[in-house]
């Protein structure tokens, strides 16, 4: 593992550096796609009922679902590229802008972002799981 990841494993959880940046965030979203790329894809809103109550365990699931869940959102598959890779996809980069619009509370620009990409029934799910996900990283 790189050290740019911003987190530790212990039994795969994620325990998240409290200065993590958005480059954290991404490289840790890079890391669960990479190994979640030959497992079958899980429906959407049962994936999000599914999430565990245990914190450490819910931080990981979320980001494992999202990525696994993301080609259903989004319609086609994204594109992910390695880990500490100094270029970004245009997947990444839209999933980083709509992390960072529901961090900072832009309403606005979250909806932007959502409606053009994401069907209306899979916004809700995807907001959830992407929340879930950036609620470990101090700096998206």
């Amino acid at each position: 593992m790189t050290a740019s990841l911003c987190r530790t494993l212990d039994d795969r959880a994620l325990t998240p550096d409290v200065t993590c940046s958005s480059d954290g965030l991404l490289d840790h979203l890079r890391d669960v796609a990479r190994t979640n790329r030959c497992k079958a894809h899980i429906e959407l809103f049962g994936a999000c009922a599914a999430l565990s109550t245990n914190r450490n365990v819910a931080r990981h699931a979320a980001a494992e679902v999202l990525v696994r869940c993301l080609s259903q959102a989004l319609q086609r598959r994204p594109a992910f590229f390695r880990v500490g890779e100094q270029e970004t996809s245009f997947d990444e980069k839209w999933l980083i802008a709509l992390a960072r619009s529901l961090k900072n509370g832009d309403e606005s620009s979250a909806a932007f972002l959502l409606n053009s990409r994401v069907p209306k029934h899979a916004h809700r799910n995807l907001v959830f799981l992407l929340r879930n996900v950036t609620d470990s990283f101090t700096q998206v």
